[in-house]
């Protein structure tokens, strides 16, 4: 279980670090809306990272309950790097 929650957690932060790096690089092209949601979601990004980096540590809370958060978050910050990505087309 916890090699599953693993191997999910190494595919959830990849993926967000590669639409992390693309959008960076264009980050300068984005308007100030964009940017507000840009700035939102660095910040939900830096304060989860951390937490993604310790959580093959951390024993103490259930897999599946850490898995499920941690899942949430990330789904909330791919969709933001989806809208933003969307609107820089």
């Amino acid at each position: 279980m916890k090699e599953d929650l693993d191997k999910k957690l190494t595919e959830l932060v990849g993926r967000l670090q590669q639409e992390r790096d693309e959008l960076k690089v264009r980050a300068h092209l984005l308007k100030a809306e964009l940017r507000e949601e840009w700035d939102e979601v660095e910040s939900k990004w830096d304060h989860i990272e951390p937490r993604l980096e310790h959580l093959a540590k951390d024993t103490k809370d259930s897999a599946e309950d850490i898995g499920a958060a941690v899942s949430q978050v990330g789904e909330e910050i791919a969709h933001a790097y989806r809208r933003i990505r969307d609107a820089l087309k």
